[in-house]
């Protein structure tokens, strides 16, 4: 199967990679890959992960709940309940940046469109990118319309008030062209909303190899704070604001939980994902993910 290995940074181009240790897959293969570490800009990388054409047999699995929308299990159901009321919160945290009620939306990764559903009950004219077509079936009872993800190329410069992306450009492989064409689709003073899992988070810290943020091979990168501002810069970007997700330290710490003992100890892990949080109150960067709004560099105050 074709594989990508690097020998220099996607995101800052450097060739100083170090290795971290190997994470296992836990949701699809049960294979094991090596995670390197960038010492320029700290972004971590999965090293020898399956190309853009062979990535997708990772993802078929009803465990992979963005795609599927499992309510199998205690920790779906739980993810479902508290996805209601996410949705909401990340509707308001758009409409407070752009400073719009209504305005036009593009949702890169929108899985089964939960998000483009809330945000079209609002009034916003909304657009879905998805790779699965899955997925983008099931967004159909929605009634939305959902292109494949490569149509991000062929969509109208400067057309959008929003972009946001919910975990999702961990999922890149072109990485540079993407952040590059996000740039492209937004309308002037728009803004980027980008949420990724950050592994210099305490609870990341506490189960190393076996945290779920890694989520090997899906996630081909894992950023800090650092890395993520490096490759904003890049291209003319910054962060306005960093928002905590105080929700994912609970569900990714159980699931770590799970991937290091073989079962769920929800005491242990709801203390986790607690002391994580209590240890990014009042410094955003620390929380186990993070919501980074951006906007171009020249609409900085």
């Amino acid at each position: 199967m074709p594989h990508i290995h690097y020998d220099f940074c996607p995101v800052c181009g450097t060739g100083d990679l170090q290795f971290v240790f190997r994470v296992k897959d836990y949701t699809v293969s049960g294979r094991e890959f090596d995670v390197v570490h960038c010492e320029n800009c700290t972004v971590r990388i999965t090293q020898d992960v399956p190309d853009v054409d062979h990535i997708g047999a990772y993802y078929q699995s009803e465990d992979y709940i963005s795609h599927s929308d499992s309510k199998k299990g205690l920790i779906n159901k739980l993810y479902q309940k508290v996805r209601v009321r996410t949705m909401q919160q990340k509707a308001d945290t758009v409409k407070k940046y752009t400073g719009l009620k209504q305005g036009k939306l593009l949702d890169v990764g929108c899985g089964t469109g939960t998000f483009l559903q809330a945000m079209q009950q609002q009034g916003w004219e909304v657009t879905g990118l998805e790779p699965d077509a899955g997925a983008r079936e099931k967004a159909r009872q929605f009634a939305i319309d959902v292109k494949p993800s490569h149509e991000i190329f062929n969509l109208e410069a400067s057309g959008f008030d929003a972009i946001s992306l919910w975990h999702v450009l961990e999922h890149v492989h072109t990485l540079q062209e993407y952040v590059s064409q996000l740039k492209k689709l937004l309308k002037p003073g728009g803004r980027l909303f980008i949420a990724v899992p950050n592994y210099t988070s305490k609870d990341a810290g506490v189960y190393e190899q076996f945290w779920a943020g890694y989520d090997v091979p899906r996630h081909l990168y894992h950023f800090s704070p650092e890395a993520m501002g490096t490759l904003l810069k890049r291209h003319g970007l910054a962060i306005e604001k960093m928002l905590p997700m105080w929700f994912d330290s609970f569900y990714v710490d159980m699931l770590s939980s799970k991937y290091k003992t073989g079962k769920i100890n929800y005491i242990s892990a709801g203390l986790h994902g607690l002391a994580s949080n209590m240890n990014a109150l009042g410094k955003v960067e620390a929380c186990c993910s993070v919501i980074y709004v951006v906007k171009a560099k020249d609409l900085l105050s």
